[in-house]
Protein backbone atom coordinates (compact mmCIF):
# COMPACT_ATOMS: atom_id res chain seq x y z
CA UNK A 1 0.00 0.00 0.00
CA UNK A 2 0.95 3.43 -0.98
CA UNK A 3 2.14 6.30 2.56
CA UNK A 4 -0.32 9.11 3.35
CA UNK A 5 2.18 11.60 1.41
CA UNK A 6 0.71 10.46 -1.69
CA UNK A 7 -3.26 10.50 -1.33
CA UNK A 8 -3.37 13.44 1.45
CA UNK A 9 -4.60 16.74 0.69
CA UNK A 10 -1.77 19.30 1.57
CA UNK A 11 -3.67 22.46 1.33
CA UNK A 12 -5.29 22.36 4.88
CA UNK A 13 -8.32 24.79 5.34
CA UNK A 14 -8.30 26.62 8.95
CA UNK A 15 -10.69 28.63 10.76
CA UNK A 16 -10.33 30.61 14.24
CA UNK A 17 -11.63 29.00 17.16
CA UNK A 18 -13.66 32.25 17.98
CA UNK A 19 -15.44 32.93 14.44
CA UNK A 20 -18.99 31.97 14.33
CA UNK A 21 -19.77 28.38 13.34
CA UNK A 22 -22.39 29.62 10.73
CA UNK A 23 -18.79 31.24 9.03
CA UNK A 24 -17.66 27.64 9.33
CA UNK A 25 -20.66 26.37 7.90
CA UNK A 26 -20.46 28.96 5.05
CA UNK A 27 -17.19 28.21 4.20
CA UNK A 28 -17.13 24.20 4.20
CA UNK A 29 -20.10 24.68 1.89
CA UNK A 30 -18.55 27.01 -0.54
CA UNK A 31 -15.24 25.13 -0.87
CA UNK A 32 -16.66 21.82 -0.71
CA UNK A 33 -14.96 20.34 1.91
CA UNK A 34 -16.58 18.06 5.04
CA UNK A 35 -13.64 19.39 7.89
CA UNK A 36 -12.11 22.83 8.98
CA UNK A 37 -8.98 22.31 11.25
CA UNK A 38 -9.34 24.57 14.20
CA UNK A 39 -6.66 27.75 15.16
CA UNK A 40 -6.34 29.44 18.45
CA UNK A 41 -2.80 31.15 18.67
CA UNK A 42 -1.26 29.87 15.41
CA UNK A 43 -1.94 26.36 16.77
CA UNK A 44 -4.27 23.46 15.83
CA UNK A 45 -6.30 23.16 18.43
CA UNK A 46 -9.51 21.09 16.99
CA UNK A 47 -11.24 20.24 14.32
CA UNK A 48 -15.17 20.96 13.16
CA UNK A 49 -16.37 18.54 10.81
CA UNK A 50 -20.14 18.13 9.07
CA UNK A 51 -21.02 15.71 11.38
CA UNK A 52 -20.84 18.19 14.32
CA UNK A 53 -23.23 20.70 12.70
CA UNK A 54 -25.22 17.69 12.39
CA UNK A 55 -24.55 15.75 16.02
CA UNK A 56 -24.04 19.08 18.40
CA UNK A 57 -25.80 21.67 16.53
CA UNK A 58 -28.77 20.70 14.69
CA UNK A 59 -29.63 18.00 16.51
CA UNK A 60 -29.30 20.09 19.48
CA UNK A 61 -31.50 23.40 17.87
CA UNK A 62 -28.48 25.77 18.67
CA UNK A 63 -28.26 28.69 16.45
CA UNK A 64 -25.38 28.48 14.78
CA UNK A 65 -25.39 32.42 13.89
CA UNK A 66 -24.59 32.85 17.34
CA UNK A 67 -22.88 29.54 17.95
CA UNK A 68 -18.49 29.57 18.14
CA UNK A 69 -16.59 27.45 16.23
CA UNK A 70 -15.07 25.97 19.99
CA UNK A 71 -17.84 25.08 20.96
CA UNK A 72 -18.57 23.02 18.28
CA UNK A 73 -15.08 21.31 17.69
CA UNK A 74 -13.72 17.93 18.81
CA UNK A 75 -10.81 17.72 20.36
CA UNK A 76 -7.76 16.57 20.70
CA UNK A 77 -7.02 16.81 17.15
CA UNK A 78 -6.20 12.77 15.96
CA UNK A 79 -3.27 12.63 13.86
CA UNK A 80 -0.96 9.93 12.27
CA UNK A 81 2.26 10.43 10.35
CA UNK A 82 2.93 11.09 6.61
CA UNK A 83 5.17 7.74 6.39
CA UNK A 84 2.33 5.20 7.46
CA UNK A 85 0.32 3.24 4.80
CA UNK A 86 -3.26 3.66 3.96
CA UNK A 87 -4.60 0.89 5.88
CA UNK A 88 -2.94 2.13 8.99
CA UNK A 89 -5.05 5.58 8.57
CA UNK A 90 -8.07 3.11 7.92
CA UNK A 91 -7.04 1.57 11.40
CA UNK A 92 -6.55 4.55 13.11
CA UNK A 93 -9.78 6.15 11.64
CA UNK A 94 -11.81 2.91 13.10
CA UNK A 95 -10.48 3.33 16.33
CA UNK A 96 -11.32 6.71 17.40
CA UNK A 97 -14.41 6.46 15.11
CA UNK A 98 -13.77 9.25 12.82
CA UNK A 99 -13.19 10.35 9.15
CA UNK A 100 -11.06 13.22 8.87
CA UNK A 101 -7.22 12.70 9.97
CA UNK A 102 -4.34 15.38 10.29
CA UNK A 103 -1.08 14.15 8.68
CA UNK A 104 2.05 15.10 10.53
CA UNK A 105 6.06 14.87 9.49
CA UNK A 106 7.90 15.03 12.92
CA UNK A 107 5.28 16.44 14.26
CA UNK A 108 4.40 19.18 11.86
CA UNK A 109 0.99 19.27 10.42
CA UNK A 110 1.76 18.76 6.96
CA UNK A 111 -2.02 17.53 5.28
CA UNK A 112 -5.40 16.03 5.74
CA UNK A 113 -6.90 12.60 4.58
CA UNK A 114 -10.02 12.36 4.81
CA UNK A 115 -12.60 8.83 3.95
CA UNK A 116 -13.37 10.12 0.58
CA UNK A 117 -9.36 10.26 -0.12
CA UNK A 118 -9.30 6.75 1.25
CA UNK A 119 -12.44 5.53 -1.05
CA UNK A 120 -11.16 7.70 -4.09
CA UNK A 121 -7.58 6.01 -3.55
CA UNK A 122 -9.09 2.99 -3.61
CA UNK A 123 -11.00 3.55 -6.80
CA UNK A 124 -8.43 4.28 -8.45
CA UNK A 125 -7.21 0.44 -8.74
CA UNK A 126 -10.83 -1.61 -9.46
CA UNK A 127 -13.68 -1.25 -12.04
CA UNK A 128 -17.04 -1.55 -11.21
CA UNK A 129 -18.34 -4.80 -10.67
CA UNK A 130 -21.83 -3.45 -11.70
CA UNK A 131 -23.24 -2.48 -15.22
CA UNK A 132 -24.66 1.34 -15.14
CA UNK A 133 -28.71 0.78 -15.40
CA UNK A 134 -29.95 2.06 -18.82
CA UNK A 135 -31.88 5.13 -18.21
CA UNK A 136 -34.60 6.14 -21.06
CA UNK A 137 -36.61 9.15 -22.01
CA UNK A 138 -39.98 8.91 -22.24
Amino acid sequence: MSDLAEIMRKNIKSIDADQFAIAAARRMRDERIGSLLVTKDDEYVGILTETDFVRKAAAEGKNVSTLSVEALMNQPVISIESTKTVRDAIDRMGDFGIRHLVVREAGKVVGMVSVRDILMYFKSFTKPSYSEPNITQD
